[in-house]
């Protein structure tokens, strides 16, 4: 009898891959209180002597999550401002760590890159529910919906419908997964935060 031997996993090269391997270096450096960039290197060193924590990045995937972390370490505080001023009603002390460090690398993208926002916010929304809470994912989608709308000057299509009120308008819009939507005022597009977090 032969045995089989075990393939070295490929090398993936997606950006949906590099933004999750840039999410969880973003996570390490804010927990640890440590350089972005030098996490990142520590990382990607780990990652190509074969650290099977890390998925494998293909060169193109790597130079990518690269210029992310620049782009975060270069825009910062203009990201958590902006994020200060779209979510309502949190505070970045009150919010899972896991669902800040996705908002600040999507937002990134959405704010300093060409990158469309439909595919930035899908992959923000994929890592937020498979490394955050239960509500992660919905709480991650209205806040980027509600950033994307403010950077195309778009109204809200839809406003929140308060319990026992009799109005005309539609309920918030949901999400096509899970069928769930987060809050957007009407006046604002600002996202109320999670509900339970």
């Amino acid at each position: 009898m032969t045995r089989r031997r075990e393939k070295a996993p490929q090398a993936t090269g997606t950006r949906r891959a590099a933004r999750e391997f840039v999410f969880r270096v973003l996570f390490e450096a804010d927990r640890g209180d440590l350089p972005l960039e030098a996490v990142f290197a520590r990382s990607e060193g780990a990652m190509l002597e074969g650290d099977d924590t890390f998925t494998p990045l293909n060169p193109d995937a790597l130079a990518f999550a690269g210029e992310l972390v620049r782009g975060l370490s270069e825009h910062r505080a203009q990201i958590d401002d902006t994020l200060r001023r779209t979510i309502r009603g949190w505070s970045f002390d009150q919010m899972a760590q896991t669902d800040l460090n996705v908002l600040r690398l999507a937002a990134f993208e959405m704010l300093f890159t060409g990158e469309p926002h439909p595919p930035v916010i899908e992959s923000a929304v994929r890592i937020a529910r498979k490394f955050g809470g239960d509500e992660s994912g919905r709480f991650v989608n209205g806040v980027l919906a509600g950033l994307s709308r403010a950077q195309n000057g778009d109204a809200p299509q839809q406003s929140p419908r308060k319990e026992g009120r009799e109005d005309s308008r539609p309920a918030p819009q949901l999400d096509a997964e899970d069928g769930k939507g987060a809050e957007a005022s009407a006046d604002t597009g600002e996202v109320q935060g999670p509900a339970g977090s």
